[in-house]
């Protein structure tokens, strides 16, 4: 059955994250995506310090080459480390440091709030934070904090552009959830409309050359609708022309 095949290969992804989380946790370990290839299988690993994942002259990267061939069957594996280059601005990367800073002892509304500056910083569009479980301390009822800046898609396909991350961490009071989810700068969402933006280029309309410099034409955002509509018109009759002489 080809759906066992696929569940055996899902099953031994999810085992080799839990691998790779234990042998390069304390690099930053934040995922890893694996391509097959004719050759080799390329294995991606994202960590925030490269120098721990690698270890010294490469040794570390051999280590981890064998046991995923021999252990987890990957056919010549070729380890990739690729690091992070902004943290702050990686859901999975902030939320295990907040991870280990609530275990340290930290308290974590203030845990919270730097995370949020720091994200802040760093030029993310959105962020936010929300801590649920044990946070009243030894003694009282689970309970969940919210902590947000700028702006968070919520609903919609376009959630799929929102950087999201979940961890629980164990402190002596008992489990606190985690999680994280950020807006990247110079993430575009389609349905977002600048105001201020489109005021300004109704009141100053884009001015061009005519080809024959014989006079100017100013082109109008009601121009370009209408510009558009045409070029629909012409393609709707081409498609129907086509299937009036297939007929």
């Amino acid at each position: 059955m080809i759906e066992k095949h696929f569940v055996k290969q899902s099953i031994k992804k999810v085992q080799l994250h839990q691998y790779l989380k234990q042998e390069l946790g304390r690099a930053g370990f934040t995922g890893f995506e694996m391509v097959k290839t004719p050759m080799v299988t390329r294995i991606v690993v994202n960590v925030s310090r490269p120098g721990l994942a690698i270890g010294k002259g490469g040794q570390n990267i051999r280590t981890l080459t064998e046991t995923i061939q021999k252990v987890y069957g990957v056919d010549n594996p070729q380890l990739e480390i690729k690091e992070i280059t902004q943290p702050d601005l990686d859901a999975k990367s902030v939320a295990d440091k907040m991870k280990g800073m609530i275990e340290r002892g930290f308290a974590w509304r203030s845990v919270a709030f730097r995370t949020l500056q720091d994200i802040e910083r760093a030029g993310a569009v959105g962020m936010e934070v929300i801590l649920s479980g044990k946070l009243a301390g030894k003694g009282g009822r689970k309970k969940q904090v919210r902590f947000s800046k700028g702006y968070m898609k919520k609903v919609g396909d376009q959630v799929k552009l929102v950087d999201e991350a979940k961890v629980t961490t164990y402190p002596k009071v008992g489990a606190i959830g985690v999680t994280v989810r950020i807006i990247r700068p110079g993430t575009f969402f389609p349905d977002k409309i600048d105001v201020k933006q489109t005021l300004y280029d109704r009141k100053h309309p884009v001015v061009k050359e005519s080809p024959a410099a014989t006079g100017t034409t100013v082109t109008t955002p009601e121009d370009k609708v209408e510009a558009h509509e045409k070029a629909a018109a012409i393609v709707h009759e081409k498609a129907e022309a086509k299937k009036g002489d297939a007929a």
